[in-house]
């Protein structure tokens, strides 16, 4: 039988974030840090964030970028810094300037504008701001200081040309010239790469044998999207863009993203349907296809999100001469449809353990896996309108029946916990060994490099394995609670719930309370499993056995939300139905 508190046990010890868990580096929605250089017994770096995140060309004429320089170390910002700024775009330079700010936190004001006949990109941009006095050449605006409240009357200088105003990847490039004070200058340059990621939608058709022609949206926050193709043989649509594979760029690319939106109607690219990807002919990890039927009601989005270590892999594949090649052909290919379980449950406040946290997670697996397989689970994240959450950090651990640990995994870096979901969808892949019930214990950090807490939270499902198609359960505030054989009535008496809610609040006892679990039974309403035990505990002279000595205050959590109507029927009788089952609440 689970022990459910020294699994969470084990869950929250790698749930403590450092203080300075902003130290992160990496690649998020919208933002990106770049590893920290050693400089003066700190260790500092430089993380670049847009306002508003996502953004796709042609809806947004305002942007800001936020340039922070702090060590990494205490979570500081150092003051006086004066930067000079690189913009790239397609290995192009669009602009170069140097900005100074007093508390080393600088915003700039993008303004897009596609109109330059320049043959020099960086030739018609322009910037807008005053020389610092302390800072020779570099702009600063006086006035209000900018928050995320406030762009627009905060004081702000400004870069106007052709920066995003083309989907793709940009490379911010940044060097501290001067920190602290703005008189000092540093005996190098703390250089700095960052990327951000800017989406353009690109519209295609697909034509089909019939005559039919079927819409297809690519979102591209890469590059400009052509040669786009289906092959009707096997349903596959592909497209090529341009990307440098030398070694020295491909080790700055965090990672490639292109979404492919098509309608559920059509059949080949049905919800359900599972894929496969490939680029430049090589098959890609399962885990860099995200299959979204949640943003659209009409419409699946298949996302294509090629990290670091796969372009890595996919670069020492290629041909000798693959230097030289400067494009990435992606293709998406629709294969058998999955017979998929999945096993849903809520997140708890990692602080209380009882309250209930904005997030939902999904568990899905195709049913072709059994024990002996390494088993790709899609972990997803959705809010209580049912929309994923995005650039959400998470962790997992896997257990056996025993309680015995067959994985756990929160990310390569144990100062900075979290497997970062920039879309709200991840794919693991985790060997599981043999057949019978596992559990999977998840937790959230938060979201965005900052680690959000909103959405953070801890909870559990279980998943039952066998050699063919496995069945799932679900588990709300971190019960456990599989769904087989479960069937709640339609109608349960009122003064059940009323009971509960009493419980709950510690008006009635718990064998009072039991002893209407008891009359569920008794009436049909709740069917048990065979629990192998007549007993609930040492006997108190009711009938069919007392409340067990003690119950664990997650139970009665639950039983306060059913009564309020947080939860359903059947949420509620399933995870009582497993309590009983377990011999966590025992009757007769």
């Amino acid at each position: 039988m689970y022990n459910r508190f020294a699994l969470i046990a084990a869950i929250v010890t790698i749930a403590i974030i450092p203080a300075a868990a902003q130290s992160v580096s990496g690649h998020g929605l919208g933002g990106d840090q770049a590893p920290p250089i050693s400089f003066s017994g700190m260790e500092v770096t430089v993380r670049t964030d847009l306002t508003p995140s996502d953004i796709t060309i042609g809806d947004i004429d305002d942007i800001n970028m936020k340039v922070r320089f702090f060590d990494t170390l205490t979570d500081t910002t150092l003051e006086k810094v004066t930067y000079r700024i690189e913009m790239w775009h397609s290995g192009e330079l669009l602009a170069r300037n140097l900005f100074y700010d007093p508390d080393g936190q600088l915003d700039v004001e993008i303004r897009p504008n596609p109109d330059c006949d320049e043959a020099q990109l960086r030739q018609c941009t322009t910037y807008g701001g005053s020389e610092h006095v302390s800072s020779p050449g570099a702009l600063f605006v006086y006035g209000e200081p900018c928050n995320d409240d406030n762009y627009d009357i905060c004081a702000r200088p400004t870069i106007t040309g052709p920066i995003f105003e083309k989907g793709g990847l940009y490379h911010v490039r940044v060097d501290i010239e001067g920190a602290t004070s703005p008189r000092v200058q540093l005996a190098e340059r703390l250089s700095y790469d960052t990327f951000v990621s800017i989406a353009q939608e690109q519209n295609f058709a697909i034509q089909t044998a019939h005559a039919e022609e079927v819409p297809v949206i690519i979102k591209t926050y890469y590059d400009e999207v052509e040669n786009f193709a289906f092959d009707e043989s096997d349903n596959s649509i592909s497209f090529d863009m341009e990307f440098d594979w030398t070694p020295d760029y491909v080790d700055l690319v965090q990672v490639v993203h292109e979404e492919i939106r098509v309608p559920k109607n059509f059949v080949p690219y049905a919800e359900g349907k599972q894929f496969k990807g490939y680029v430049n002919g090589v098959e890609v990890d399962q885990r860099a296809l995200l299959n979204d039927p949640y943003s659209y009601d009409d419409t699946n989005v298949v996302h294509f999100l090629i990290t670091n270590s796969e372009l890595q892999k996919i670069s020492e594949s290629m041909e000798d001469d693959r230097f030289e090649s400067k494009n990435m052909n992606l293709k998406l290919v629709p294969i058998e449809e999955a017979d998929v379980s999945s096993v849903e449950f809520y997140l708890v406040d990692l602080e209380t353990m009882q309250e209930k946290a904005p997030t939902t997670v999904t568990v899905e697996w195709d049913g072709q896996y059994g024990a002996g397989d390494e088993i790709p689970f899609e972990f997803t994240f959705l809010d209580p309108n049912k929309k994923l959450i995005k650039d959400i950090w998470y962790g997992y651990i896997v257990s056996d029946e025993s309680g015995s640990q067959i994985a756990e995994f929160s990310g390569n870096d144990p100062l900075n916990p979290g497997i970062a979901s920039p879309e709200g969808i991840d794919v693991q892949n985790v060997l599981i060994p043999s057949e019978g019930l596992i559990r999977v214990d998840v937790i959230v950090y938060g979201t965005g490099l900052d680690y959000d807490p909103t959405y953070s939270g801890i909870g559990s499902g279980l998943i039952e394995i066998g050699p063919g198609a496995p069945a799932g359960g679900t588990a709300p505030g971190g019960a456990d609670e599989p769904a087989p054989n479960t069937e709640a009535a339609a109608e349960i008496p009122s003064w059940i719930k009323t009971n509960a809610g009493w419980w709950a609040e510690g008006a009635i006892d718990d064998a009072t309370f039991v002893s209407g679990i008891q009359y569920l039974i008794q009436s049909g309403v709740l069917a048990v499993p065979a629990t192998g035990s007549d007993s609930a505990g040492p006997d108190d002279g009711t009938t069919g056995g007392a409340a067990p000595a003690e119950i664990p205050p997650w139970i009665k959590t639950n039983a306060g939300w059913w009564a309020e109507g947080a939860i359903d029927d059947e949420s509620f009788v399933s995870g009582l139905q497993y309590l009983i089952k377990e011999g966590i609440i025992r009757v007769t």
